[in-house]
């Protein structure tokens, strides 16, 4: 089932955005412990204007466990969504400037598709799919026909599923040091 995420689902959604995370090889990772990162992550869940806040995710939820994630913004909401993560960072007595993401990743007049994770033991069952079919529901909740996202050029079997589901490549960003192809999918109606 797939459901709109709640304040509840933090600790539950810090797992899965910390395989991106490590995925991304960012360098947060180096500065703040892994069990630290969890608490802060699953906290700031509970701000719904921050990156992995609630008001901006869906949840895949089976057997009563969250099985999968994806989150994403309006492009125009970019400049102002790890603010948040200042005041659970101080919280933690660590230094609220520590910036998970420096590079901007979105295009204009899209809602971007910013995170996009599977349960280890849930993958292969189609949820990331389900997860994808959903988004438009809050691309046009937030008033965007199309969806962006980026795909990590070392990761061919999520391009395959994306390129599936319709999206094409329009540009290339460098991420936090890594070459992402940038794919978008125009929403019909």
């Amino acid at each position: 089932m797939i459901r709109f995420a709640t304040k509840e689902d933090g600790e539950a959604i810090a797992p899965l955005i910390l395989v991106i995370l490590k995925d991304m090889e960012l360098p947060l990772l180096e500065i703040i412990p892994e069990e630290t990162l969890l608490a802060v992550l699953a906290e700031a869940v509970a701000d719904p204007t921050y990156r992995y806040g609630y008001k901006r995710g869906l949840v895949y939820e089976e057997d009563g466990e969250v099985a999968g994630i994806a989150f994403g913004y309006p492009n125009e909401d970019e400049p102002i969504i790890d603010e948040p993560l200042k005041k659970v960072l101080r919280k933690y007595n660590l230094d609220e400037e520590i910036r998970i993401f420096i590079d901007p990743e979105t295009l204009p007049n899209e809602w971007y598709l910013d995170s996009i994770s599977v349960n280890e033991k849930h993958r292969g069952s189609g949820i990331g799919s389900k997860l994808l079919d959903a988004l438009p529901k809050m691309a046009k909740r937030d008033g965007k026909e199309i969806i962006g996202l980026s795909v990590d050029k070392g990761n061919p079997n999520a391009k395959k599923l994306y390129s599936r589901k319709g999206f094409k490549d329009v540009a290339e960003m460098m991420i936090s040091g890594h070459l992402y192809d940038h794919m978008q999918k125009k929403i019909s109606e």
